[in-house]
């Protein structure tokens, strides 16, 4: 079975840190892309961060850059979202997901998601 399964999602405080984990099986994903989303209760879905899963190339929303950092592990087929700085604006469901172009994907044409983790941020 195909799948993306996320979780380390969870509650912290104003300023600290939570990291993201996206684990795919069932294929092959080495010429995807694989991002990160986020959907606020209200909100439309945004995307947040992508990686390359060939090269390790990465993208960022300008609303994370320098707080929020992508990486992978290929041996584990598992993509991280380290959150740091948080806010209460992070608050969300966090989702991943896998696309073939990261123009696509940057707008939410992914191929396969996951079921999303929750991410509760109090100030």
């Amino acid at each position: 079975q195909v799948q993306l399964v996320e979780s380390g999602g969870g509650w912290v405080q104003t300023g600290g840190s939570l990291r993201l984990s996206c684990a795919a099986s069932g294929r092959t994903f080495s010429s995807y892309i694989m991002g990160w989303f986020r959907q606020a209760p209200g909100k439309e879905r945004e995307f947040v961060a992508a990686i390359t899963w060939s090269d390790g190339s990465t993208d960022y929303a300008d609303s994370v850059k320098g707080r929020f950092t992508i990486s992978k592990d290929n041996a584990k087929r598992t993509v991280f979202l380290q959150m740091n700085s948080l806010e209460p604006e992070d608050t969300a469901v966090y989702s991943c997901a896998a696309g073939r172009r990261l123009s696509r994907l940057r707008v939410g044409l992914g191929d396969l998601w996951g079921q999303g983790t929750q991410v509760t941020v109090s100030s």
